[in-house]
């Protein structure tokens, strides 16, 4: 079911209050997620009817030491780790562990949000998003997507765009 959402509803989640209270424009996307689901992406494109490119997963990864950032990328494909350090500036990075993933955000793998994260994180979006008037991500919460113009993605999140997906 989408519908387009400006005021807060019963049942929103820390991303969509965001949206709200920033005045972005949303489309809510949920449908009933599948318990026995392990690949969350392949359920929203399933589910949504979105193609897979147009999809966006929410990977939180360990940038050096204790620091954590987001990546936000085609659910059609695969994170670049190489390509996330360059374009965090930093040495390596690799992928954080979920638990380590979950006290960050917030929010439960198969949910992650890069909107309304518990502790904001430096955030970086695959540039493919761009080739959109609007992309999918998770909306804080299983079987919960939110469509938004990518712009207004990378406003919210303060996030950079770059080539970080293969």
């Amino acid at each position: 079911m989408a519908r387009k959402n400006t005021s807060r509803t019963p049942g929103g989640t820390p991303a969509t209050d965001a949206l709200i209270d920033a005045g972005i424009t949303y489309t809510a996307l949920e449908y009933t997620h599948r318990d026995d689901a392990t690949d969350f992406g392949a359920e929203v494109v399933r589910e949504t009817g979105r193609d897979a490119a147009q999809v966006f997963k929410t990977l939180i990864v360990s940038a050096g030491g204790r620091e954590l950032a987001c990546a936000v990328v085609p659910v059609a494909g695969h994170l670049d780790l190489k390509a996330m350090a360059v374009a965090l500036g930093v040495k390596k990075t690799e992928m954080a562990e979920p638990a380590v993933a979950e006290r960050s955000t917030g929010y439960v793998v198969g949910g992650v949000s890069p909107v309304g994260q518990k502790h904001e994180l430096p955030t970086v979006i695959d540039e493919t998003a761009q080739l959109f008037d609007t992309v999918v991500v998770s909306g804080g919460r299983r079987g919960l997507q939110v469509e938004l113009a990518p712009d207004d993605l990378a406003g919210i999140t303060q996030a950079t765009f770059a080539p970080i997906g293969r």
